[in-house]
């Protein structure tokens, strides 16, 4: 299992960075409604025959989130 809630945590970050999921769409090269719908959907980020070999091992899926050096 993800125990991330991928979409509010796209938003809470979205919101720290002062940006839109338009503004990342641009960044990406990708349309609005592209990066919305991977947002939206419960395995569009992680691909699910992953989550089901982790969770074969016993293990659930927790992305953490740390800033890129530069």
């Amino acid at each position: 299992m993800v125990k991330n809630n991928i979409e509010l945590d796209i938003k809470v970050k979205c919101v720290e960075e002062h940006m839109t999921q338009v503004d990342i769409a641009k960044k990406v090269e990708t349309p609005a409604s592209y990066v919305n719908k991977l947002i939206r959907r419960d395995e569009g980020v992680v691909n699910s025959t992953y989550v089901k070999m982790l969770e074969a091992l016993g293990y659930d899926i927790e992305l953490h989130y740390v800033n890129r050096e530069e």
